[in-house]
This record gives structure tokens, sequence and C-alpha cells, in this order.
């Protein structure tokens, strides 16, 4: 245990943890593009209730929160954590008891919420918890931009993967995360992820998801071209199986304001469009967990 965390830490040095590939000395506590250190920083903790129905069963997602992310998207609903990263930093032991609490407050998962950045911490902490007891699935909840070369030296320690898929034109991406290459990243860690773990395992008795991939995909305004070339993408190359949640909660927070067509909530139309997209495609494994909410959030269409 001590070897694989060890490897782990050394992607910090020089860092390649995730695509930037910073090459910074995080060990001695240079910050890299997601502006994080090598220690983790976490926000908050709990669990939580707003996830998918298949990861939040009875008892909640044991959900943690960690402060910086590797993208930096300009509607981003919570850049006081991702952007301005405020949170506590915590060791690997005090992160390891954050996952043992959540634990004995009857979670039915552990949820790192934007872990792509520190994931070498989060592994340590990982073996200290398997040590004590954690027996939980444990969720890698991420923005999609992840190294291939990180998520293989994680097979066997992640059981669900749940990635968003967030852009498909590389102009798009360098627009709205900076990232000019997240499309093509994206779909190499889908891959990745898919041959790990394969389509999402949901246990009949209990309706909780054990394992597999749990695709997201956040419908924006304006931009149903790249919705259709995602969900075709998922339903082709990843598996017509996939688990995939189709999001209609945008609204627009921070730059994105005034950016058209991104400064007004998604129309109803569009939801509903994305959606005869997906089941066009052959895609029949579509969340609905929160659809009655977002009727509450559509722009009112006037067209």
């Amino acid at each position: 245990m001590k070897a694989l965390a060890a490897e782990f830490l050394s992607l910090y040095n020089p860092c390649r943890v995730c695509p930037w590939k910073c090459g910074v000395n995080r060990l001695a506590g240079e910050p890299g593009k997601c502006r994080c250190g090598s220690e983790a920083v976490v926000n908050d903790y709990m669990p939580h209730f707003g996830e998918e129905g298949c990861l939040v069963g009875e008892r909640g997602s044991g959900a943690i929160f960690f402060s910086f992310c590797n993208l930096s998207c300009v509607f981003c609903q919570t850049s006081d954590i991702s952007q301005k990263g405020e949170g506590t930093p915590v060791d690997a032991e005090r992160l390891s008891d954050i996952m043992l609490w959540l634990q004995n407050e009857g979670c039915h998962n552990i949820n790192l919420v934007t872990p792509t950045h520190v994931i070498p911490s989060i592994v340590s902490a990982l073996l200290i918890a398997r040590e004590k007891g954690l027996t939980l699935p444990i969720i890698y909840n991420s923005g999609g931009y992840d190294s291939v070369e990180t998520l293989r030296k994680l097979r066997g320690v992640i059981d669900i993967y749940l990635p968003d898929f967030k852009f498909w034109l590389p102009e798009t991406a360098e627009n709205l995360c900076g990232a000019r290459n997240y499309p093509d990243v994206a779909r190499k860690a889908l891959k990745e992820m898919h041959r790990q773990v394969g389509n999402l395992v949901i246990d009949e008795k209990t309706g909780l998801a054990k394992k597999g991939l749990l695709v997201r995909h956040l419908v924006l305004p304006g931009h149903l071209d790249e919705t259709e070339k995602i969900l075709e993408f998922v339903a082709k190359e990843i598996s017509p199986f996939t688990y995939i949640n189709i999001m209609g909660h945008y609204h627009p927070c921070g730059k994105a304001r005034d950016l058209p067509p991104l400064n007004r909530n998604l129309r109803k139309r569009e939801f509903e469009t994305a959606i005869k997209i997906a089941e066009k495609l052959g895609l029949r494994r579509l969340d609905k967990t929160h659809w009655h909410l977002y009727d509450l959030l559509f722009e009112k269409d006037n067209s």
C-alpha cells in the first residue's frame, strides 16, 4: 500500500496528474494550473441527497467537496470553491477520518467531488481508510478533463466513474473552460473509465449503483449541436447501455451572464430536444431523478 501511495504522490513532482502536465513541484508547495499544492483542500463533506437517485438511496451519497479545479468554466455555479479555493487543507490522515465518518453516518458510497487535481493525496487517504475499515464503493466525480495515464493507475481503486462531458468543439472548450483540448481528452478519458468498470450496474433490490460508468451532460443554451455529437459519441463509441444524466438545470453564473446565448436559462424545448436525440440514438438508460424540478428553471420561450 505504501508503494502505491508513493507512486501516486510522485505524480506531483514534476506535476503530471492531469492533462495540463504543469511540471511544477507541488510536493514543495508550488501551485499547479489548478492553483493547488500537494495537500487536498476540502470545502465541505456530508451525506448528500442532490445526486442521481441510484447514488443517493435512502441515506445519501457521502460527498467530499474538494476545492480548486483543473478547469475554469465561465458558467461554474460553485466558483468560490472551484476557482477561489475556499476550504480547509487536510492531510491524508484527516481525509481518511472524513471518509470513515461518512460511512458511520450510513452513506451508501464515498463521492469524491472534483478529485482530479488532488487524486494522489486522495489515494493516500483511501489506503489509510481501507486499513481502518472503509468498505464503501468509491465514486470519482470529475469534470472529464482527466489524464488517461493517471486513470490507468486507478484501476481497482475506483468503483464508479462519474464524469461530465461538457463540450464537443475545441473552440467552445477554449472559450468556456480554457482548455482547447478538452473534447479529445474527455473522449479518451471516458473510454478508459468504461474499459475499467463497464456499464453501470445497479442492485435490483436496493436500486443503488454498485460499479460502472455514469456520464453527465449539462445541456447549454444554444449548443444543441454539440449535445448531439456528445450523445452520439457515447452511444456509438462507449456503449448504448451507458447510464447517462442529461441535465437541464443550466442558469447563467459568473462571466456567463455577459456571454449570449449563455446569459439565459435553458429552454424547455431545448431540453426536450436533447432527450429526443438521446432516444433516437438508442440511449435508454436516462437518469430522471431531477426532471420534475427543471420546469421551475426553464427560460420562458416566446419564440
